[in-house]
């Protein structure tokens, strides 16, 4: 009995081994995995795989009859499993799986990677007949696919213990019965693969319509390159982390998404400040910046900046005293907010747009994402008087509740030869300290301005290439002979607004519920439960000039990689999404800049470009975040307008 058994696996595994598709009768072999793909596979890294699930162990039997468990099996690698018998007879059953691991292996011996990072496991389902040294024999008939990676043929000691594993997979296996209602030798049972990663997580499951191996293999490559930017990235941090130790959240998600993540909270206490020279930085702005444009009526001084530093991050500038600018604009966050996608402001009341970092704002001529306001002295009235954000009744209050605090007494007339505080000093001050706020000397600039090949990678400078070549960034972010604004001082339509106002959306939303776990939730459900997200056409709104819907201010680049989330919105996650966009040229739409347009890039130029996007980070990041923290935080204490007394409090 055991040799019949024996003769058909061996006849059966020969033939998937070796089958030529075309000669075989079509209305026999109908899986697409024993021939040619018949549709294009989408471009490796242009589609997400997450996790689906939790991958289980179980006890299973190796050559000799050595016990394992999978997990010992799965040996941190990324894993395919497949659940099979030998003596399967339906060639789009278990030999098909057996077919496609064949050329999958067969292709480790042209890719290392492959080779390396991947393991082939076939499990028998049938412990009776399929014992360790028939699944040896059985995977003998497969060595001409090479010594490369490894494919390993396992089994049970029973069906006892096969059962936990075939339901941990959800794998449902009928014994099949003759005319008579007795068992016979075949099994029925619906083809299951499952893509493994190393952190015991399925990362895809292939029926037949689908089990291919050039499938397969784009979604292992396009796994291990976001792997790899991953790294990449938890790599820039670290070194980051050597040299700008304090310019990140206090709390870094870098790694979120996997189940080993594990919170890197800091104590404020210890995140102590220094303060720096502003005026000296501002006097001298680093390397790859120029001269910083100062009004004649507001000439900088130290006394302007301190003063203005400290109306920065004080919260009693708000109405109930709880909100200072610097909540939105924090320092460590790029002096934007890394959390939140749109501003929050007093009391938790909604702003429909993005924090804009104040990093370099010397230089722009227009402010806001809408270009409302020209000078730093003007715009600096718009937070503290709108309603969502620190929401001041009047100008009036503003400058009586400044009057009656003791710590700014003397301050306003010292900064301004004896004038005191009033809508045009308070706004000068404010603009002084945020004028000084530059920051350059990047490894791009060091690069660029000085020779110095070793300040930037080759990934960089090649993304520098496409910058300023193929993808056409520069059009928009300028870079000049001595120096580089990354910014054009111009508002252009890329179709975000666009797509905002027509709620062109997905069917369905993927949200992160808890690290490595998402889930995909209906549009229709966030619309009912989630606030309606505001009108916002852009600069139609200053203008009201319909060619101006949905026109944003080209932010600058400096800095980019500390100053996620990105776009007016707040819309892209990363820098890898904000390629991704524009990549595909924007959201088409009548009014779409004609700078916008699909750039054709493939994933290593996208890698590329981001690697030179990082390249941007200023040196002097650090100091300015130290300064940051060592300024004071106002806030309401006794001598103050506001201050009441604990005791004196009366519970009505």
């Amino acid at each position: 009995m055991v040799f019949r058994f024996i003769k058909t696996f061996l006849f059966a595994a020969i033939v998937v081994s070796t089958v030529d598709a075309d000669s075989i009768n079509p209305s026999i072999i109908s899986a697409p995995g024993y021939g040619e793909l018949a549709y294009k596979l989408p471009e490796i890294g242009s589609y997400q795989l997450p996790p689906l699930g939790e991958a289980s162990n179980g006890e299973v039997l190796i050559a000799e009859g050595e016990r394992r468990t999978l997990y010992e099996l799965f040996n941190d690698k990324y894993v395919l499993l497949a659940f099979i018998y030998s003596t399967c007879s339906d060639v789009n059953g278990c030999p098909l799986t057996s077919h496609v691991f064949y050329k999958i292996k067969s292709a480790m011996k042209r890719d290392q990677e492959l080779a390396g990072r991947l393991k082939l496991i076939s499990l028998s389902f049938d412990p009776e007949v399929d014992t360790p040294s028939v699944m040896e024999l059985y995977g003998n008939n497969f060595r001409y696919a090479g010594s490369a990676g490894e494919w390993q043929f396992v089994t049970t000691a029973s069906h006892q213990n096969l059962e936990p594993i075939l339901k941990s997979y959800n794998q449902v296996i009928l014994r099949e019965t003759d005319s008579s209602g007795r068992m016979n030798v075949g099994y029925s049972h619906v083809l299951r693969v499952f893509l493994i990663d190393p952190e015991k997580k399925i990362r895809n499951i292939y029926s037949v319509d689908f089990l291919h191996h050039d499938l397969i293999i784009n979604d292992l490559k396009t796994i291990l390159q976001q792997e790899q930017r991953r790294g990449e990235t938890i790599k820039l941090a670290m070194v980051s982390q050597q040299t700008s130790q304090l310019s990140k959240p206090g709390d870094n998600k870098l790694g979120y998404e996997l189940s080993s993540y594990v919170t890197d909270s800091q104590d404020l206490a210890l995140r102590k400040g220094e303060k720096a020279d502003l005026l000296a930085i501002a006097n001298n702005p680093p390397l790859g910046l120029p001269a910083i444009p100062i009004p004649a009526d507001n000439p900088l001084s130290r006394e302007k900046i301190d003063l203005g530093r400290k109306l920065f991050y004080d919260r009693r500038l708000s109405l109930n005293d709880t909100f200072s600018c610097a909540m939105c604009h924090v320092p460590e966050q790029g002096f934007t907010s890394n959390e939140l996608a749109m501003a929050v402001g007093i009391e938790g009341r909604s702003v429909r747009r993005n924090s804009p970092s104040v990093y370099n704002s010397a230089y722009s001529n227009l402010l806001f994402h809408d270009g409302r306001e020209e000078t730093l002295e003007q715009q600096a009235w718009g937070p503290l008087l709108a309603n969502n954000e620190m929401a001041n009744p009047s100008i009036g209050y503003v400058l009586n509740k400044i009057r009656q605090i003791d710590d700014y007494h003397g301050l306003f007339e010292a900064a301004f030869d004896g004038r005191g505080v009033s809508m045009e000093t308070l706004g000068m001050a404010l603009a002084s300290y945020q004028r000084a706020l530059v920051s350059a000397d990047s490894p791009f600039d060091r690069w660029r301005y000085t020779g110095d090949e070793a300040a930037l990678s080759k990934s960089a400078k090649r993304g520098f290439g496409i910058f300023t070549g193929k993808a056409g960034c520069v059009a928009c972010h300028s870079i000049g002979v001595q120096s580089a604004l990354f910014m054009d001082d111009q508002l252009h339509n890329t179709g975000i607004g666009y797509r905002e106002s027509m709620r062109i959306f997905p069917d369905k939303q993927q949200v992160t519920v808890a690290p490595g776990i998402t889930i995909d939730i209906d549009r229709a459900i966030i619309d009912q439960v989630g606030e309606k997200p505001p009108t916002d056409v852009g600069r139609y709104e200053v203008t009201q000039n319909p060619h101006d819907r949905w026109k944003y201010k080209t932010p600058s680049l400096r800095n980019v990689d500390l100053t996620a989330p990105y776009m007016h919105n707040g819309s892209l996650s990363t820098l890898h999404e904000v390629v991704d966009f524009y990549d595909q040229g924007g959201v088409p739409n009548e009014l779409l800049d004609p700078l916008i347009r699909p750039l054709g890039l493939s994933s290593q130029e996208k890698s590329d470009l981001v690697d030179f996007m990082r390249s941007l980070t200023g040196s002097n990041v650090d100091t300015l975040v130290a300064d940051a923290f060592d300024a004071p935080i106002g806030d309401v204490g006794e001598g103050d307008p506001s201050w009441v007394h604990g005791s004196e409090v009366e519970l009505r």
